[in-house]
């Protein structure tokens, strides 16, 4: 993961030319042999399908039970391994010194590369240290775009949160909201943190940060009704999380509030709570894709070399808004789980 032989990157390199290489690379290796072999090949590059040796990697993920936003990451981890001939070994745990034990076990495992979850990056870097002294690349994605470089990761995929935040401020500027509670429902999550921040730097009412143990449903909707009950002029709950805003919708009716409800991220039942009204508008930084550009990455890695970004720039996945100007077309393929 050394990156001082890289040239520095003006920018992120496209993304085109990433998929670009993969099907260079795809229609090498059906020329490379004859017969049958060769015809195998050819069908399986023209099917999308990589034939190059099988290789392991581990996404090791900061995921809480019940939290249905990493079975979109990992859907697009799943079809990049598929395509790659990759075995994908998943696993994740909330807790920082838990997520750092399974990347031990993937180093100790010897996999071919890893990608991880940096929510709480301070917990993470001597596994990461760890993996690259054994020689096995690590990519980042979701959470830790302001560490992912400092750690040594090769690449990062995901999006900015603090930018993701303004942006959601800035939006609710739009909406003629005054004063918004934003509920963080796991407490020194970076990620989570910083896109409280960076609402509270754009909105120009009145902002104030709700923390609930996002394990616990039944807890968050509880206090978020207590808080609604306690301050009538609350006129916007803001969540993190589609799961998370859904029970806020609830916890608005418990509480006789007329709160509207804005979220963080997308999930099929919450694109039907935009399209009907229930939710006023989502940020999207797009979860399957990822996963997807995770798994894509080490393999492009190990088998051409590639590393997106130059090795210095981010690869981002969002923010998108998505509201009832554009809900329906995002219904497509949230149904087909890719959104």
């Amino acid at each position: 993961m050394d990156r001082s032989s890289r040239p520095r990157s003006r920018g992120p390199a496209p993304l085109v030319a990433v998929a670009a290489a993969a099907v260079l690379t795809l229609a090498g290796c059906s020329s490379s042999h004859g017969g049958k072999k060769a015809e195998e090949e050819a069908a399986n590059a023209a099917a999308g399908k990589a034939d190059t040796p099988r290789m392991t990697v581990a996404l090791v993920t900061h995921q809480a039970p019940g939290d249905t936003f990493w079975d979109t990451v990992r859907k697009g981890a799943e079809a990049a391994a598929a395509k790659d001939n990759v075995k994908l070994v998943y696993s994740a745990d909330p807790n920082a010194g838990n997520q750092a034990n399974l990347v031990q076990n993937a180093i100790d495992q010897k996999v071919d590369g890893i990608a991880i979850t940096l929510a709480k990056p301070d917990a993470m870097k001597g596994v990461i240290a760890g993996a690259e002294r054994a020689g096995i690349p690590v990519v980042g994605l979701n959470s830790g775009v302001s560490d992912w470089k400092k750690l040594g990761l090769l690449e990062f995929f995901g999006q900015d949160e603090s930018v993701a935040g303004e942006a959601l401020g800035d939006k609710l500027n739009t909406t003629g909201a005054k004063k918004i509670i934003c509920v963080i429902q796991e407490q020194g999550n970076v990620g989570l943190t910083q896109r409280c921040d960076g609402v509270k730097k754009t909105f120009k009412g009145t902002a104030e940060t709700l923390y609930v143990n996002g394990t616990d449903m039944p807890s968050v909707g509880s206090t978020i009704t207590a808080k609604l009950k306690q301050d009538s002029s609350v006129d916007t709950v803001v969540t993190l999380g589609a799961p998370f805003a859904m029970t806020a919708v609830q916890s608005v009716g418990d509480a006789g509030s007329k709160a509207k409800v804005a979220t963080f991220d997308l999930n099929k039942e919450l694109v039907k709570a935009v399209q009907n009204g229930t939710i006023e508008f989502a940020v999207d930084q797009q979860p399957w894709l990822q996963g997807y550009l995770a798994v894509d990455a080490l393999w492009l890695y190990k088998n051409n070399g590639n590393y997106s970004g130059g090795g210095e720039q981010p690869v981002l996945t969002g923010p998108a808004f998505v509201d009832k100007s554009n809900v329906d077309k995002v219904a497509e393929f949230a149904a087909k789980g890719t959104r």
